[in-house]
């Protein structure tokens, strides 16, 4: 390979480069322009999740603390002898 034919390939990339970061900076620049209308309505879904969120949150306690009161009940029982009647 020429050093001629090396500059033409080094000058191609570069430019092929560019054109493609150009590309994705427009591309971006178009998703990333949201109304203040869509703020409000991402925010509002936000907040929905958020207390969605902390509700299962809370019941998740409250199955873990009666999984573990279960789980002592049937500790106490064990140690205990058969009851015959």
């Amino acid at each position: 390979m020429n050093p001629n034919d090396t500059t033409a390939f080094i000058t191609l990339v570069i430019t092929i480069g560019v054109v493609s970061m150009f590309a994705l900076l427009v591309r971006l620049r178009r998703h990333q322009s949201v109304g203040s209308a869509d703020l409000k309505e991402i925010s509002a879904r936000l907040s929905h999740l958020e207390q969605a969120v902390d509700a299962i949150s809370v019941e998740t306690e409250r199955i873990a603390e009666g999984q573990r009161f279960a789980t002592k009940l049937l500790n106490e029982r064990a140690g205990q002898p058969a009851k015959r009647e």
